[in-house]
């Protein structure tokens, strides 16, 4: 009997082989693909370079940019400067005070356009307010043209020779006398014409007889009553005498405005 050399269970090996209907059932792609996988690795194509410019569009070139020029501001031209005031020589010599002045002035300029018959020239109101105050003591008044010391008249109650008895119309309100009359302020108005003519000449919304604007202008309103023409002589003198009825009165007031 003879030996074998297998184990006492073992059995022969068999040789498999791959049956022909399993290779029959791969897709045809895929063993192509497996054919030519190789030459394709082996001969790689360069790939095509992308085109996005649109046929029959031309490609245009972007601007540089052009940076930005940090220009430094240019200051604005100076304002001009004002036109210097040009004041006559009486004012600028002192025989006018500068704000007395500013009110005669004023007054004849408000009268130009409210009477402009009457022809004021603020020499006259200035010659007035020299006979009857000496431009409020001399110039006494504030910038706002409020006297810095109230002036009043003589009380008119008889007691001083020429002075007629005039007994009191405002209850002392603007003379500080109950029981007679006096004149008050730079111009010297009788409580009674002043309540008749009283002007705001610097805008305050008051009239105060105390105040050289607002007298300057109720004086230029005062000699221009009744459509005169102060141009004319005539009509310029008997202006003045309805403020104080007296031909040297007149006179003196003429002389000053000369002057002016």
């Amino acid at each position: 009997m003879r030996s074998s050399v297998l184990g006492k269970h073992s059995k022969p090996r068999k040789k498999t082989r791959t049956p022909l209907w399993a290779t029959a059932l791969l897709p045809v792609g895929v063993l192509a693909g497996a054919a030519t996988a190789g030459a394709e690795l082996s001969h790689p194509t360069a790939a095509p370079e992308p085109n996005n410019i649109a046929k029959g569009v031309t490609a245009v070139a972007a601007p540089a940019l052009t940076p930005a020029v940090n220009a430094h501001p240019v200051a604005p031209a100076p304002a001009p400067a004002p036109a210097p005031v040009i004041r006559p020589a009486s004012v600028t010599s002192g025989a006018v005070p500068v704000t007395n002045y500013d009110a005669y002035k004023k007054a004849a300029a408000t009268i130009a356009d409210t009477a402009p018959r009457c022809g004021i020239d603020w020499k006259v109101i200035a010659g007035i307010g020299k006979v009857e105050s000496h431009h409020a003591d001399q110039g006494n008044v504030n910038p706002d043209g409020v006297l810095r010391s109230a002036i009043f008249g003589p009380v008119l109650d008889g007691s001083l020779a020429g002075n007629e008895v005039i007994s009191d119309t405002d209850g002392g309100e603007l003379d500080s006398d109950a029981t007679h009359d006096r004149a008050v302020g730079p111009m010297q108005f009788l409580p009674s014409t002043w309540k008749a003519y009283a002007a705001d000449g610097n805008g305050d919304g008051k009239s105060d007889p105390q105040n050289i604007f607002d007298a300057a202008l109720t004086t230029a309103r005062y000699l221009c009553d009744g459509d005169l023409d102060l141009r004319n002589p005539a009509s310029l003198t008997t202006a003045i005498l309805r403020y104080n009825n007296s031909m040297e009165y007149v006179n003196n007031v003429l002389g000053f405005a000369r002057s002016y």
